[in-house]
């Protein structure tokens, strides 16, 4: 049994889901052979399952998306660094009920991609997600070595919406050690920078922007490409259109003017923590998250999970907190049948609050149901 499950956000980590996994199947079967192999698709716990399949986790401080210091970790194995901009950049460093979609920065994003360079990785998977900021990267580019400044010659100020008053760019003191990386842009989402289907307009209300906010940011978003584009040319305006560009607040834009490969992050992580060999290994394999939805369909860790199992030959069983996918949309994403915990305790808070005894149960029921 090959356990590949991300986590129930907000409840379990993917470490804990899988651990509750596993002590369900070994109730009904103690002798049963389980491999566990928590799994994340770039966003939030990214680093948590890097560590998990056998990385070293490193802390380091930086800046916090308002300029707060906070400790943030990335994961190293060899000269193979994953680097997680929540760590640093998340909605998860902003004070509870507190958002700054206009003036979050992604500096401390910047700094902890340095130390990962310090520690000498050669190769870097960047996981981009649940960011609390919308500055196109111009933070995380500014702690590399890049300088954004006014009309006056002054730093323009933190944030996307300080990108508005932006005069001129220079890329030229970037760190010259990313020249020599192997730079991977690990993502759930495709969004070009800017436009209907940008950064600010699709995920800015998520970090608290109003309509105007989002206005606000596009607009400056586009000022911003269209100044790095008389800096470095028409290769600016080429990446900002590039899926990816508008990961996480446009980070993804940024990680891509340094040289970044963009590619889906559950493909990316399944790579770096050695799915295939795992599941070479494997007669069923048990995926999931919090909840199974249209998103999860378009690029999340169970679909990564569930496609390369199919083309494995290897059959998927999912679970989840709530289930809102029909079975013929499940079956076409490869996924044979999904338990929700809904199923075991109707009431969502209840599910919520004491998700891991309820897992437990779900999974005694998956073994009875294949196992035995």
């Amino acid at each position: 049994m090959l356990i590949a499950a991300d986590k129930f956000k907000g409840s379990l980590t993917a470490v804990q889901v899988a651990e509750r996994i596993t002590a369900g199947l070994r109730t009904v079967l103690p002798d049963l052979a389980v491999e566990a192999l928590p799994v994340a698709d770039g966003g939030d716990g990214t680093v948590d399952a890097a560590v998990a399949a056998g990385f070293q986790r490193h802390e380091v401080r930086v800046a916090g998306p308002l300029g707060q210091e906070v400790t943030a970790a990335f994961a190293l194995r060899g000269d193979t660094a994953v680097v997680e901009m929540a760590e640093a950049s998340g909605l998860q460093r902003l004070p509870a009920g507190v958002f700054a979609p206009l003036t979050a920065s992604t500096y401390g994003s910047g700094e902890l991609l340095r130390a990962a360079l310090d520690a000498g990785a050669r190769t870097i998977v960047f996981g981009v997600g649940g960011s609390a900021t919308t500055d196109g990267g111009a933070g995380m580019l500014s702690a590399l070595g890049a300088r954004f400044v006014d009309a006056g010659g002054e730093p323009v100020t933190p944030g996307g919406e300080g990108l508005a008053a932006l005069a001129s760019a220079d890329l030229s003191a970037l760190d010259p050690r990313l020249a020599s990386v192997e730079f991977v842009l690990a993502s759930d989402v495709d969004n070009p920078l800017t436009g209907p289907k940008g950064a600010a307009a699709v995920y800015g209300p998520q970090k608290g922007a109003s309509p105007d906010d989002v206005a606000t940011l596009d607009a400056a978003l586009a000022h911003y490409a269209k100044v790095l584009e008389r800096a470095i040319g028409a290769k600016a305006a080429e990446y900002a259109a590039s899926p990816g560009a508008g990961a996480a607040g446009g980070i993804g834009y940024g990680a891509l003017l340094i040289g970044a490969r963009f590619r889906p992050g559950i493909e990316v992580m399944l790579d770096v923590l050695g799915f295939a060999p795992a599941l070479e290994q494997a007669t069923l394999v048990i995926t999931g998250e919090g909840s199974l939805d249209e998103q999860t369909l378009h690029g999340k860790a169970p679909a990564g999970v569930a496609a390369a199992a199919r083309a494995a030959g290897k059959e998927v069983i999912a679970v989840c907190g709530r289930l809102a996918l029909r079975p013929a949309a499940l079956g076409s994403a490869g996924i044979r049948r999904a338990y929700p915990l809904t199923d075991a305790e109707p009431d969502v808070a209840t599910c919520i609050a004491d998700a891991g005894p309820i897992l437990e149960r779900v999974a005694q029921q998956i073994a009875r149901d294949f196992l035995t």
